[in-house]
């Protein structure tokens, strides 16, 4: 049996050293008293493990193991005042900065294997998800008269089917505006929804050699400059290729060049999906299975917001919205390491169960990950 709790042998995969860093860098614990950057990086990742509703919930799961609390590398368990403090004044741009710290960090421990497509160019799913909020509480979070929102514009990498990067605005800034501040490799592969096909920004993204596949409008202006041979008898859901060029009066100012328009019919919901790319290279059929593949970024925000805590804050300014969210996408980053080490198959909503259920349990973690239903030694024999 091990002498340290799950969720301390969790936090030992962070980059504590390079953690820390960041914090000295950004001088965040100057004046702190007690109550650290990483103390209260710590208990956010606590609120998201154990499922925590509140401060109160952070502070009391927390006093609930004063005694291995050494082992995360905090002193004493922090009060509920405390917490909504902190996570109201500290900057949370020092949490975003962890975030991509450890981005990077589980980014270089292995080879995320690509499926499907055989071609080197990186594939990067790009769409947004708006999380509403009561106006009355949230005034700075603008979106309707009667509703506040926040929206995480993501983009997430195809292979290892992590969020590259994340930027967060209010629920007035459009899918358009908001891809505007997210860099995007050039020679990569940008796949994305209706709400993308601004041609500003498709030619902000073709000047910058970068692909994109985007789905567009029905009252689309264009005319046809060729029409390519379709496939005879493979990926018979093609149902147009061509080369057109944009007529409308003001998209033929932001787009000037030639682009690819391909309709695919799709059998399972019964209606065509009409795309437009600047790639001529690639087959009907590929450009069809990068669309499709857009899904896995719909299963990422499904998952972030059943999983963990995020649909729901314990703090209402701006400040404590930023640093649940930044903590909550850290967290999934270790969530989604712990699950691709495992041995045993995990489903990530069954891992996330379990660690909530054994959060201060004292068991040897790659022992539980490979084998978390394994009974006891002296057990195992009495059948």
């Amino acid at each position: 049996m091990a002498n340290i709790t799950l969720f301390a042998q969790a936090i030992g995969k962070l980059p504590k050293e390079c953690i820390r860093k960041i914090i000295r860098e950004e001088k965040t614990d100057k004046h702190s008293k007690g109550y650290d950057t990483w103390s209260q990086f710590i208990s956010m990742m606590f609120c998201q493990f154990s499922g925590c509703d509140s401060v109160r919930d952070i502070s009391n799961g927390l006093n609930s193991a004063n005694g291995n609390l050494n082992h995360l590398g905090i002193c004493r368990a922090p009060s509920k005042s405390t917490v909504a403090y902190q996570n109201a004044k500290r900057d949370s741009g020092v949490f975003r900065r962890i975030f991509y710290a450890l981005l990077a960090h589980f980014g270089q421990q292995t080879i995320w294997q690509r499926t499907k497509f055989r071609f080197k160019m990186p594939i990067k799913l790009l769409d947004s998800s708006t999380i509403t909020l009561t106006m009355s509480l949230y005034e700075w979070a603008h979106y309707t008269t009667k509703k506040g929102a926040v929206k995480m514009h993501t983009l997430l990498d195809y292979d290892s089917l992590l969020p590259e990067f994340v930027n967060i605005t209010d629920g007035k800034c459009g899918d358009n505006r908001g891809a505007l501040d997210i860099p995007v490799s050039p020679h990569s592969v940008v796949v994305a929804d209706r709400g993308y096909c601004d041609f500003s920004l498709l030619d902000y993204w073709d000047s910058r050699n970068v692909f994109f596949v985007v789905r567009h409008r029905d009252n689309l202006l264009y005319s046809q400059i060729e029409e390519r041979l379709l496939p005879e008898t493979r990926a018979q859901n093609v149902l147009i290729d061509e080369i057109i060029e944009l007529t409308g009066e003001q998209t033929k100012k932001k787009y000037t060049k030639p682009l690819r328009r391909i309709a695919i019919w799709n059998d399972e919901h019964g209606y065509v999906v009409q795309l437009l790319t600047n790639n001529f290279k690639l087959s009907a059929s590929t450009i069809a299975q990068l669309y499709k593949a857009r899904w896995m970024i719909e299963i990422f925000f499904r998952n972030i917001k059943q999983l963990l805590k995020i649909k729901s804050f314990i703090g209402t300014s701006r400040n404590a919205v930023e640093t649940q969210i930044w903590t909550a996408l850290s967290t999934m980053l270790l969530l989604c390491w712990l699950k691709h080490i495992a041995k045993y198959k995990w489903g990530l909503a069954n891992l996330v169960v379990s660690l909530r259920l054994n959060t201060f349990t004292k068991i040897e973690l790659e022992k539980w990950l490979n084998e978390p239903f394994t009974p006891p030694p002296e057990l195992a024999g009495e059948e």
